[in-house]
């Protein structure tokens, strides 16, 4: 299936400031030039955040990561789970249209969606509450037929209980997922024939359904201020040795107190505008993208040899405040860059952007 951008686009995407504090925890997994490998779990973030992957928001994944926007869209476009048109404002319907559940009654399913949903998949419905599409295998193959709505599976289907759970959807309610004809998990449909001193002791719903229907959230997306956000794990230090006691006549120094991450450095020199030949691309250096671009210019970077001129205190001090792309320069090289840009030269990358092979 060739899987394009929509043709209708919104005019920008930023991540919540909790969504974009996630992330930096995620890309702190990796080693230093790694970031890349969050592109995953970011471009899911991006997508709770805002139902489906729109062409800004895979920018702003691009520049957040330092990635060409190609690379990007190519992960985004590879694996099914990315939606690169926009999905239902309640709930995106996904059906399981794999053997089992086509045998159990999956077509009867899909047509409900053709009915009450919209003629074809991945097409809005007339309010824009809904969207379907028909999948591959979701792995309950036990309690087909099945759909998946959010972040839940609805099992044991019949074409009447599928309408009563849409119906329900759009007057604002969150039916109990699992299965939907009384069964509990994916034992026998005629009742358990082991274990069965265990039906009189379980729960009211199975373990999956049961916090679901705790948290209530089946199809809420995820804004980022749900948990508390983890902290980056610590970076690894070599093994502890035993402590030798100090000795009574050398007393143990008090380490000094470290110095805020955002102190580090010096600031250098900024200008309030662009000089009067008009500001550098500054898109032409590697690493840099339009969302990274506009924060320079807010800070007061508009030239190459502004960059070029940077000296280590300074490069510190840009590394550690370009809020959301920390280590930028250093991990791009850009000064180097930068001094071939700012006398006229060009680059290997800033040649790529004039053949307008950079997306």
């Amino acid at each position: 299936m060739l899987r394009r951008l929509h043709s209708e686009q919104p005019d920008s995407f930023a991540f919540t400031a909790a969504n974009l504090a996630w992330t930096e925890t995620q890309i702190a997994k990796y080693p230093e030039g790694r970031q890349a490998s969050a592109v995953i779990p970011i471009l899911w973030r991006a997508q709770e955040q805002e139902g489906w992957l729109s062409q800004p928001a895979l920018e702003a994944v691009g520049d957040l990561l330092g990635m060409d926007y190609i690379r990007v869209l190519e992960v985004a476009s590879f694996y099914f789970m990315f939606q690169l048109q926009p999905v239902g404002g309640i709930a995106h319907v996904q059906v399981c249209g794999t053997t089992t559940c086509m045998i159990c009654g999956a077509e009867d399913l899909i047509g409900i969606c053709r009915e009450v949903i919209a003629a074809h998949p991945h097409e809005l419905s007339a309010d824009g509450n809904f969207s379907w599409e028909e999948v591959e295998c979701l792995g309950a193959c036990t309690n087909a037929p099945m759909v998946q709505v959010g972040k839940d599976f609805y099992e044991d289907l019949t074409g009447e209980r599928f309408r009563e759970i849409l119906a329900a959807l759009a007057r604002g309610e969150v039916p109990t997922p699992g299965p939907q004809n009384g069964r509990y998990a994916a034992e026998p449909l005629s009742g358990l024939t082991s274990l069965k001193d265990f039906e009189s002791g379980r729960d009211q719903y199975n373990a999956s359904a049961a916090l679901a229907t705790g948290l209530g959230d089946t199809i809420k997306r995820i804004q980022g201020d749900e948990v508390p956000i983890l902290k980056p794990r610590a970076k690894a230090t070599a093994t502890p040795q035993a402590k030798a006691k100090p000795a009574k006549s050398a007393p143990v120094a008090k380490a000094a107190a470290p110095v805020a991450s955002a102190q580090a450095g010096k600031k250098p020199k900024m200008l309030k505008a662009a000089k009067k030949a008009g500001a550098d691309d500054l898109k032409n250096i590697k690493g840099v993208g339009p969302a990274l671009e506009k924060l320079l210019n807010e800070m007061g970077v508009w030239h190459f040899d502004q960059i070029a001129n940077w000296d280590a205190d300074e490069i510190a001090w840009v590394d550690q405040n370009l809020v959301g792309f920390k280590g930028r320069v250093s991990r791009d090289n850009w000064i180097e860059q930068a001094k071939i840009l700012a006398i006229g030269g060009e680059t290997e990358f800033s040649k790529r952007v004039s053949k307008g092979d950079v997306y």
